[in-house]
């Protein structure tokens, strides 16, 4: 009987180990989740501004949270909702000096639900400190309420051309505004991982609205041109699990000798 059980012993030992380490990792590496908070800057980009890139001067705080599956070290599929505001002020542009006299204006709040796709590059792998940058790129839905005002303009200032901007005017508010607009999104981040579960990033998201009525003007200023925004942010991120909670919740064959 000796021998039989050290025969036995000798065969269910090494099975046993591979089957418990087969589980453990499988438990590992299955995908899991990431939760942000972040905290930012929406800035608007329009023909309000002075610049293609927007200013800052009219730039609103935004609130975002963000859920995302974590497939792998290099892939996850990530929702968003960010809450915030975008604005756009000629008044507050001397250069060129026509911008004063225009006038324009408008304000709108943003509420953005978004789906993307992130690739992070090395990734951090669950469980484990470290640093990685990333890009992403997805598509959803920005709710606004675009309130424009052009009740500023000086018409004496442009003289002749005073009513061609007017006959613009009156087309942009037959136009309207949008109410819910598509977005398309893209951006690049990096975050870093204090502890297996504690992280923080930061990142810079850009919005394509596919409408030049952002601001509630187009035939008055540029239609040529569509208007978009950015999103500039910092947050805190939190990973479901923690190192070493795969192995305990694993049920290990037990060996008799």
């Amino acid at each position: 009987m000796g021998v039989e059980n050290r025969y036995r012993s000798t065969i269910l030992i090494p099975i046993s180990f591979l089957f418990s380490f087969t589980i453990a990792s499988a438990q590992e590496n299955k995908g899991f989740y990431e939760f942000g908070l972040n905290l930012g800057k929406m800035v608007y980009q329009g023909d309000l501004t002075p610049s293609m890139f927007g200013s800052f001067r009219t730039s609103r705080t935004s609130v975002g949270l963000t859920v995302a599956r974590v497939l792998g070290n290099y892939i996850s599929i990530r929702g968003s909702f960010l809450h915030g505001g975008l604005a756009g002020d000629d008044a507050l542009y001397s250069d060129p000096e026509y911008r004063k006299e225009r006038a324009f204006r408008f304000s709108s709040p943003v509420n953005e639900l978004t789906g993307q796709v992130v690739w992070s590059y090395p990734g951090v792998t669950r469980y484990e400190r470290g640093f990685s940058p990333y890009v992403f790129v997805g598509a959803g839905v920005s709710k606004m309420n675009i309130q424009p005002d052009a009740t500023a303009f000086n018409a004496e200032f442009f003289g002749a051309e005073a009513a061609q901007i007017e006959a613009g005017l009156a087309a942009d508010t037959d136009h309207g505004t949008p109410v819910i607009l598509p977005v398309g999104t893209a951006g690049i981040g990096f975050k870093y991982f204090f502890t297996g579960q504690w992280g923080a990033n930061a990142e810079a998201s850009y919005r394509i609205t596919y409408s030049d009525y952002l601001d509630g003007f187009s035939q008055s200023v540029n239609p040529k041109l569509n208007d978009h925004y950015m999103n500039y942010s910092v947050g805190v991120l939190y990973r479901n699990g923690r190192k070493g909670m795969a192995a305990s919740s694993v049920n290990c064959p037990k060996v008799r000798f």
